[in-house]
């Protein structure tokens, strides 16, 4: 039986990729230390979806592991001896880098470096995915001429009329000290490929999204918008006039591109991974979605400024993708993520009146 190791396995795509590929017959060993309550308090702790899968998924193998402790990492993948990896783990928020540098980058840089060194000694012919973030382009998609409409912004130039693609440039801009951290993972993975020839890819994901997402303000954009909503809290809109724009892509989909990469590996790929443009909406639109679907106003409250390096639109090309892996689409298009979001809130808000 051939072994994925995943790490941030109780986040929304590690836990989504263990699920996924479990189903497909790989052992799974995870490692998760439930950094993320650390990093956002109660609300973004991960415990829950730990204990999932260790009751839904038979022989799946948590291992409690700190992804900068660079010695348990060797130790593991020593030991281990995985046929796949798949890297999720990171601290996954551009506001709150500002307030905690280090952590910051050594969770996303340093232990990325631990966790290739570990691959290229240890395993060099497993497959190494990396999630990667958008937030390696900085503010730049910023300088494309936009037209506003009644709720979003566009793109006024046709030359990114289907997205952004892994072209466009990553230097000369603000990334925020998390798109900083993650752009020196994101080449580090790409260097590991090109020379030292390990099956590595980085997915600069856009937003990423589903049912078993712990949202919070700071990261999780549509989990904690119908949060906000279910709950009657007021949502905070950071400039833009609430037009900025998203791509949105379900866990699900997420996986499937992985399991397509590990079965045709390339070395030191790129890949722009979002829901494309069918698949946008802002956050005015994403109100109205929502208030739909609970029948409950969304209640907000508008700040001037915007959010340091924040895109004013942005949006997945994924021509790249589909000339890679032909077999791969978007199986879930907003109209199913947006109930599939509700109800699992609605679901998680009904346990813990019981309780």
């Amino acid at each position: 039986m051939k072994k994925l190791l995943v790490t941030g396995s109780s986040g929304l795509i590690g836990s989504e990729v263990c699920l996924y590929f479990a189903h497909q017959g790989w052992a799974i060993h995870g490692i998760d230390n439930n950094q993320r309550a650390i990093f956002f308090g109660p609300q973004g702790d991960t415990r829950w979806n730990q204990k999932r899968l260790v009751s839904e998924l038979k022989g799946f193998i948590h291992h409690e592991i700190d992804i900068r402790d660079r010695t348990a990492i060797l130790d593991l993948i020593d030991s281990l001896r995985p046929d796949a990896i798949v890297h999720t783990a990171a601290q996954p928020s551009h506001d709150l880098a500002a307030s905690i540098p280090f952590d910051d980058f050594e969770t996303n840089a340093v232990g990325t470096l631990n966790l290739l060194e570990a691959t290229r000694q240890f395993v060099p012919d497993a497959p190494f995915v990396h999630m990667s973030t958008n937030k390696v382009y900085g503010d730049a998609p910023n300088e494309i001429p936009m037209v506003e409409l009644a709720s979003r912004w566009d793109y006024a130039d046709s030359v990114y009329e289907h997205g952004i693609s892994e072209s466009f440039r990553i230097d000369q801009s603000k990334h925020s000290l998390f798109g900083a951290s993650k752009v020196a993972a994101d080449i580090m993975v790409q260097e590991y490929g090109r020379y030292f020839g390990l099956k590595t890819c980085c997915l600069r994901g856009g937003c990423l999204t589903g049912p078993n997402h712990s949202g919070v303000e700071l990261h999780g954009f549509l989990s904690y918008l119908v949060k906000c909503n279910l709950e009657g809290r007021t949502y905070q809109v950071f400039g833009y006039k609430g037009k900025q724009v998203r791509d949105n892509i379900h866990s699900y989909d997420v996986a499937r591109l992985i399991e397509e990469f590990i079965k045709a590996p390339r070395s030191g790929e790129v890949y722009n991974l979002g829901g494309g443009k069918d698949n946008t909406c802002s956050i005015l639109e994403a109100f109205d979605i929502v208030a739909s679907l609970t029948k409950k106003k969304m209640i907000s409250v508008y700040i001037q400024k915007n959010r340091e390096g924040d895109h004013i639109c942005y949006y997945s090309n994924l021509q790249k993708i589909k000339n890679h892996y032909p077999n791969w689409s978007i199986t879930k298009p907003l109209q199913l993520i947006f109930p599939e979001m509700v109800a699992a809130w609605s679901d998680k808000f009904m346990l813990l009146n019981k309780r």
